[in-house]
């Protein structure tokens, strides 16, 4: 019998991918346009696994009503989890992850947002479609010499780090968990607010990380630094971002997240007024780009994604294991100390 499937906060690039990765319909898959939310965890009775998304809302609440459905395993297709209580899930029901999907898609779009900005590329394409062929306003800055600032030196945070090394840019790196034989010149966070003409940021969301850019820290920055953040909105407190481009000490932010992105990303509001007066001021900041969560988007990291989370759901029920688990215990440690070879309960 095959496993049944809830999927939430489908769009149509997860359908193709889904739906092309399940072969021979070896999953029963259910594709709802709905987020995951107390309002919504009902849709999941009946089914084995739920598969959701970053902005999917799996809290205790959830938790006890899907466990409470007989629903065995919770299905993340991504990376980051802060959007689950993995604690409150222990003893309950089980997480799994895509690890690593495509960190080659995210840090190119880290670099390219950090290119669009400071040559102004976007402003460019405007005016050259109106027949504006004047450079006025355009003048932007090279990046080799400058200093980049990686926070975070997983798998991504080293890939950008190898294209800002292609532009023979200096490197400083910062990890809560450095690793000596990567060959990086590690520092404090601290140095890395003075001495980065550029910061990017690549680590995950934590009580420890969220809102690690703010007053305080933003101070201690160079005058005119620029931001890039591809990983998680809460790692900058906006209001603090917001005063920093005001009183000229952010030269540029470059977003691809938002902290209070949930209700507004991945939905088309062009014909709407947008209730965030903090995001539609930071959009119109001319030296802001904003895009919604889509350093993902590439088909090979779509393929990646369908792939490992079908195989996580496989492993889970033909092995009773599954190498991608999470728990509290993962996160604690820095690792599963059972080193997934068997489930952490």
């Amino acid at each position: 019998m095959s496993t049944k499937i809830a999927f939430f906060d489908a769009k149509e690039y997860d359908i193709e991918s889904f739906e092309n990765a399940n072969t021979g319909d070896e999953f029963e898959i259910k594709f709802y346009e709905t987020k995951l939310s107390e309002d919504t965890v009902n849709l999941a009775e009946g089914y084995d696994a739920v598969c959701v998304f970053v902005n999917d809302d799996v809290n205790g609440n959830v938790i006890d009503k899907l466990a409470s459905y007989g629903v065995k395993l919770v299905a993340l297709r991504c990376a980051g989890y802060n959007n689950v209580d993995i604690e409150h899930a222990f003893g309950k029901i089980h997480i799994v992850r895509v690890p690593a999907y495509s960190p080659y898609a995210v840090a190119e779009h880290a670099m390219a947002l950090l290119l669009t900005s400071i040559r102004r590329i976007h402003k460019a394409y405007i005016r050259t479609r109106d027949f504006n062929f004047s450079l006025n306003g355009l003048t932007g800055f090279d990046l080799h010499g400058k200093t980049v600032g990686v926070v975070g030196t997983g798998k991504i945070g080293r890939i950008f780090i190898d294209i800002c090394t292609g532009f023979g840019m200096n490197v400083l790196a910062y990890d809560k968990f450095p690793n000596k034989d990567f060959g990086l010149n590690y520092v404090d966070l601290e140095t890395i607010w003075e001495q980065s003409d550029i910061i990017s940021f690549h680590c995950p969301l934590t009580d420890e990380t969220k809102h690690m850019v703010n007053v305080s820290s933003i101070e201690k920055m160079k005058k005119g630094v620029v931001l890039i953040n591809t990983s998680r909105g809460a790692l900058i407190d906006s209001e603090a971002l917001l005063e920093g481009i005001k009183d000229r000490k952010i030269g540029a932010a470059c977003l691809d997240v938002y902290e209070e992105e949930s209700d507004v990303f991945f939905h088309d509001f062009s014909g709407h007024i947008v209730a965030d007066d903090t995001l539609a001021r930071l959009i119109s900041m001319p030296n802001v780009i904003v895009t919604s969560h889509q350093a993902f988007l590439t088909r090979e990291a779509l393929a990646n994604i369908a792939e490992t989370t079908l195989a996580n759901i496989r492993q889970f029920t033909v092995d009773g294991r599954c190498d991608n688990e999470l728990c509290y215990k993962c996160e604690k440690f820095g690792g599963c100390p059972q080193e997934h070879k068997k489930l952490c309960f």
